[in-house]
């Protein structure tokens, strides 16, 4: 088993740590780690389902990075254990000017939302819009949210005000199946992938939707 991966550069290290610190504040939870090719993808659940008659929709974050360690791997891991290890790292090479190394935690096991593997080919393209949408929608979602749950909430009303909150449908490409959730406006927007006025291209296949920004890509599986 791999024990540790190999970024390029400590800019490479910064934005992992960002993402991931995004990621902790709206599920703090568990990342998939998939390594391979030069390549790491990090993926982060915005927004799962909660038992097999719940129909929220899967929304899940991805940023890529690219490594230096040509070992591939796939591992789930604790979101906060792995940064804790970047911050380790970050500060013991605080001038290192080429790649690090960064030991992995210990596997999370039981993790039911990294068990689903988005398509890694034949995705078709449907269309694109601005990503404006998505921040006025992440905006509406959140302020409906917060009204709708009052101090103290039990966790299930929780989930339940935000699964049909989220699982609403965005008015973006009339006519596409499966349709784009505002779950993927939130995730989008809580993980910084929507920044000044980019357009979002939407990709599909199956029961999966892919949204693709500059900054990072959110999968959506109904």
């Amino acid at each position: 088993m791999v024990q540790f991966f190999t970024l390029i550069d400590a800019a490479s290290l910064g934005d992992l740590k960002v993402y991931l610190g995004r990621a902790a504040r709206v599920e703090n939870g568990a990342v998939r780690l998939i390594g391979g090719f030069g390549v790491l993808a990090a993926y982060t659940a915005t927004l799962t389902a909660k038992g097999l008659l719940d129909q929220t929709p899967t929304v899940l974050g991805l940023r890529t990075f690219a490594l230096a360690s040509p070992e591939p791997f796939d591992v789930v891991v604790s979101i906060r254990a792995l940064l804790d290890r970047l911050a380790q790292v970050s500060v013991q090479n605080n001038s290192a000017s080429g790649p690090l190394e960064i030991p992995l935690p210990p596997p999370e096991q039981g993790i039911a939302w990294a068990g689903i593997s988005p398509p890694r080919g034949g995705w078709e393209r449907a269309g694109s819009f601005g990503s404006d949408v998505l921040e006025v929608a992440a905006r509406a979602g959140i302020a409906e949210v917060a009204a709708a749950v009052p101090d103290n909430t039990g966790e299930q009303l929780v989930h339940k005000v935000r699964s049909e909150v989220w699982g609403r449908d965005l008015d973006v490409l009339p006519g596409l199946t499966p349709r784009v959730p505002a779950g993927a406006a939130f995730c989008a927007v809580s993980l910084g992938f929507v920044k000044g006025a980019d357009d979002v291209a939407v990709f599909h296949t199956g029961l999966w939707l892919r949204l693709t920004l500059k900054r990072g890509h959110v999968l959506v599986r109904r």
